[in-house]
């Protein structure tokens, strides 16, 4: 494969695929089934860990 055919498949079918993950990738935070965790995460920092004062 030449230089010119990788950079045209990049830019062609690579941009497609990467915007396709990119969906994919944000739609995936938006389920109803990964709240619980966002929520976790989200307040993680306001738990107090073991062990540690303050």
């Amino acid at each position: 494969m030449s230089y010119d055919t990788l950079r045209h498949l990049a830019d062609s079918w690579g941009l497609v695929m990467m915007g396709v993950l990119f969906t994919t990738f944000v739609g995936w935070t938006f389920l109803p089934a990964a709240r619980r965790s966002h929520q976790r995460a989200a307040t993680s920092i306001f738990e107090k860990e073991d062990g540690i004062d303050g």
